[in-house]
């Protein structure tokens, strides 16, 4: 899928460099610019899902899924840099205004690179979602970002002969390079989120707790719920209260039921049970947080 992208942000840049070859405008070569970053990411997500996909070592025993958080982070820095290489050509442009050459050959170009980008932004998108990759689903939204551009650039481009607006050329780049920096401000928001382990939905916890419930038939209490997701590696640790009469063998074998009745509705985990005695329940402690009652 790695290399894929890779192939296609390539064909669209030279689709899009054709675009501004032929226009000769400002907007369109802004357009190509942030193509350009298209293709450094592709080549960085390639990296970071193969290296996020490396088991677990004595270095990293907790595997290393984060790689793809941190590339997601570095490619928005890309992009918030690569906006203000855009906005410096506008700024330009707009200092020093002329008609593009052929504004709507190279829009229709440039329309074509965008079909492409819809195209592979949504099986991206897709594929990050089945797969918790956050390197793909940022993948994909970066290129959707660029799709809503090429369809402003198209209306705009289209607009300047009919309209004889030369200035409306520079204020596209302007608005390219804008939708840039948002996108790479919320692909740095979103991965931080993961680098600085977001708890996941409380309706996903609130799911696993009842699971825990459920399947902890014999225990009497589980406290201290905590959970965490690593790329599609979920974290899940909490203390579980057994009788104290009861023997090894028998909580054992609760900890093994409740693991595999959570794997069950999480899929991949690594799952941590504190088996604890009576006296350290919280059921009858005022102010207890985090309490599930069996």
């Amino acid at each position: 899928m790695a290399r894929l992208s890779i192939l296609v942000s390539l064909v669209v840049l030279g689709i899009k460099y054709a675009a501004w070859a032929v226009s000769g405008s400002g907007a369109l070569l802004s357009d190509a610019i942030e193509t350009i970053l298209n293709v450094l990411a592709s080549v960085g997500t390639l990296w970071a899902v193969a290296f996020a996909a490396r088991p677990a070592d004595d270095n990293h025993p907790y595997g290393h899924g984060k790689a793809e958080y941190v590339w997601a982070v570095i490619e928005g820095v890309l992009v918030v840099l690569t906006a203000l290489v855009i906005l410096s050509i506008a700024g330009h442009d707009a200092l020093h205004i002329q008609a593009p050459e052929a504004p709507l050959p190279g829009a229709l170009l440039n329309a074509s690179a965008g079909v492409i980008n819809l195209i592979w932004a949504l099986i991206l998108r897709r594929m990050g979602k089945k797969h918790h990759s956050q390197a793909l689903s940022s993948a994909g939204d970066h290129v959707l970002s660029d799709v809503w551009a090429s369809l402003a650039l198209l209306i705009g481009v289209c607009l300047i002969p009919i309209l004889h607006w030369l200035w409306l050329d520079p204020l596209l780049s302007a608005l390219v390079a804008l939708n840039v920096l948002w996108t790479g401000f919320g692909m740095m928001r979103h991965s931080m989120t993961g680098l600085l382990d977001e708890a996941p939905p409380p309706e996903l916890v609130h799911e696993v707790g009842q699971t825990i419930t459920q399947a902890g038939q014999g225990a009497l209490e589980a406290h201290d719920l905590r959970m965490r997701r690593v790329g599609a590696l979920y974290f899940v640790e909490f203390h579980l209260i057994v009788p104290d009469e009861m023997r090894i063998t028998d909580a054992h074998d609760i900890c093994d039921r409740i693991e595999n009745a959570i794997r069950a509705v999480l899929g991949r985990s690594s799952i941590h049970i504190h088996v604890e005695p009576e006296d350290l329940a919280k059921r009858h402690k005022p102010g207890a947080s985090g309490v599930l009652v069996m």
